[in-house]
């Protein structure tokens, strides 16, 4: 009986880090600033999802707690209900804080990779994936990103090796609008 008990909370334990890993063959940033990081990002484009499915205007907020923690707040607005939905979480370093790889929880003890890819150095520009290549966000200071920004992200994404047959460029016509 204590093996299997012990099974049991090697498994848990196995499931529960499985979802805070680096999609194979890729790295998160290094030399990452939480700072810089923090503040608004609107989503531009997602690899779709069910858990933000039928959300535009979708942004994500993230301010360091006087703990070392991230407080993420992420909202969007749902067409067919007419509604703004938003969740909140926080967020951890998975390794150090200067490397872009932290677990965020919406729904605690569980939690999910935020692998931050491809930083530009202004940090007007931000790749992300989780812990493997199901997803993938592409995040801007504004709503609205140039064609050559769009091709660079999608060059890079495929090169990574993310297939975007499911890639969704997010509508951002309501985000500024307070809720």
């Amino acid at each position: 009986m204590k093996v299997v008990k012990k099974l049991k909370i090697i498994v848990l334990l196995f499931l529960v880090t499985a979802c805070t890993g680096v999609p194979e063959g890729l790295s998160p940033v290094s030399n990452f600033s939480l700072q810089r990081y923090s503040g608004t990002w609107f989503e531009i484009a997602r690899l779709d999802h069910s858990f933000e499915r039928g959300l535009v205007d979708v942004t994500a907020e993230y301010q360091v707690n006087e703990d070392g923690s991230v407080r993420v707040l992420n909202r969007g607005f749902n067409v067919e209900d007419n509604t703004w939905s938003q969740a909140e979480g926080v967020a951890y370093f998975v390794d150090d804080p200067e490397t872009g790889h932290l677990k965020v929880s919406f729904f605690r003890p569980f939690y999910a990779s935020y692998v931050v890819l491809s930083l530009d150095d202004d940090y007007q520009y931000s790749v992300v994936t989780g812990f493997n290549r199901d997803y993938l966000w592409l995040l801007s200071r504004t709503p609205i990103i140039t064609a050559q920004e769009r091709q660079r992200f999608e060059a890079f994404a495929v090169q990574a090796g993310f297939d975007l047959s499911e890639l969704i460029w997010v509508e951002q016509e309501r985000a500024l609008k307070p809720l």
